[in-house]
């Protein structure tokens, strides 16, 4: 079969195309920028990428039409709270119009489970989109999910910094709201066999672990599989602003992320049953299975996917596209150095393990710095770290980087700032002929830009006078 896969660069998405893959089916990977996916699929002959926008109707005729099935993964949760419900409807609606001129038998829709009475503008929305999705001209299979449990998603990697970072929580009533958290395995296991069956045609299915679990219970599960003793003390005092500051502080999701995830724990997520893993031969695992098999993951340095890497991570409304590839050389401030290097291959592995745990080799304390006042003051600092600790490719977060072009062929890493600046900033490294070149570009965004400039260059004739000196000694 070829399948349509939208949102393909996103949590779900990156995982799923593998599997499709493995059982020998082609993939039409629908993505708002080529650029970041086409070198993860480089000499793979079943898999046809296609930029298109769901918010606008006319890129959605890159799309082929000879596509038997599709995966709708597309969502806005956080990157307007105002605005997200009518960006999913406008997104659904695209969608359909387009799928109903195509081959497509089949839609595959991963929502969230509706069941509360009371539900949150996140869920109501996914339910909305339910609905605009449905069809005479295909078939709508839908499978709600609640808390996904696995390495890289949201949820996951809120709770590891909780317990992680926090020995004792003065924590909001919200942590004795019930749920029912599945694990990613067991999230794909349904997308991938539900594929075709013509059972599940225009049905619904939610999908669920085989627990109910407070928020409070799956935190100290969490701290007992990583051997953490760890104490909670939940208070009825803490509003869903003030909620939302102290996920946003201690966690590395963004603010609108944490508003959107708040508003959505005050409700109880709790499937139905149905006869759905009978059908697809589907045997959920456990909650403590789950955050064990994630954190296997994690020590293997093989995650998959993460949800710092997709752009609701960050604040900026950029995207990773060739506009940005191309640093500007005008009208710009830039700081350009170049050493002999000892060993190519020994400096472009440390170039290719800048960042996150390994830190940007010199003025540690200055980068912690620069990053905790960027949050201060509203930015992403360097929560996010980065997905893989050896490895980078095209898209990818690195601290308040987001990755323009990882070609390490080439020699050549380019980043581009996410933190909150008075205009836009590049940083490159490259490698050639025994000789290392690192460039900051900053284009300054009127008086604010410059002044910001001139106030930061003594501390960038330091850090990367020795960041460069530290890789070329590699």
């Amino acid at each position: 079969m070829r399948i349509l896969v939208t949102g393909a660069s996103g949590y779900i998405g990156k995982r799923i195309i593998p599997l499709l893959l493995e059982r020998g089916h082609s993939v039409v990977c629908a993505v708002r920028g080529k650029l970041r996916t086409e070198k993860q699929y480089t000499g793979e002959a079943n898999v046809h990428i296609v930029e298109a926008d769901f918010l606008d109707a006319d890129s959605l005729n890159n799309i082929p039409k000879d596509i038997d099935a599709a995966y709708y993964l597309i969502h806005s949760m956080s990157n307007s709270v105002s605005q997200f419900q009518k960006m999913e409807e406008d997104c659904a609606i695209n969608f359909k119009r387009y799928i109903e001129t195509t081959n497509v038998k089949q839609v595959i829709y991963l929502s969230g489970i509706t069941n509360d009475t009371k539900l949150s503008k996140h869920l109501i929305s996914r339910q909305n989109v339910e609905k605009t999705l449905q069809s005479k001209v295909y078939a709508l299979t839908v499978f709600k999910a609640g808390i996904i449990v696995g390495s890289g998603s949201s949820s996951f990697e809120i709770i590891r910094d909780l317990i992680e970072k926090l020995p004792v929580m003065i924590a909001p009533k919200w942590l004795n709201t019930k749920t029912q958290p599945i694990a990613i395995r067991d999230i794909l296991s349904f997308l991938t066999r539900g594929l075709g069956k013509e059972e599940l045609y225009n049905t619904s299915h939610d999908i669920f672990g085989p627990e109910v679990l407070t928020y409070k219970q799956m935190l100290l599960r969490f701290a007992a599989v990583r051997k953490f003793k760890r104490y909670i003390i939940t208070v009825p005092i803490m509003t869903p602003k003030l909620s939302s500051y102290w996920l946003y502080f201690v966690t590395s999701t963004s603010y609108k992320l944490a508003q959107t995830l708040v508003n959505s724990m005050g409700v109880e997520i709790i499937g139905k049953s149905s006869d759905i893993n009978q059908l697809l031969d589907v045997n959920p695992m456990s909650y403590d299975k789950a955050v064990k098999l994630a954190f296997e993951k994690i020590e293997q340095n093989s995650i998959a996917s993460s949800w710092k890497d997709s752009f609701v991570s960050s604040r900026s409304k950029k995207r990773v596209s060739a506009k940005y590839i191309n640093v500007p050389e005008y009208g710009c401030f830039k700081d350009i150095k170049q050493r002999n290097v000892k060993n190519e291959a020994r400096t472009l592995e440390k170039i290719w393990a800048i960042g996150g745990e390994n830190g940007w080799y010199y003025g540690t304390v200055l980068w912690k710095f620069r990053g905790a006042i960027d949050k201060l003051v509203g930015g992403i600092g360097l929560r996010r770290g980065r997905t893989n600790q050896t490895t980078i490719n095209t898209g990818d977060a690195l601290d308040f980087w987001r990755v323009l072009l990882a070609d390490k062929e080439e020699g050549r890493l380019l980043l581009f700032a996410e933190m909150k600046l008075p205009g836009e900033a590049w940083l490159e490294f490259k490698v050639e002929k025994g000789v290392i070149y690192q460039r900051a570009v900053f284009r300054p965004r009127g008086i604010a830009g410059r002044l910001y400039w001139y106030s930061v260059f003594p501390f960038h004739g330091l850090i990367f006078n020795g960041m460069i000196n530290k890789l070329a000694d590699a």
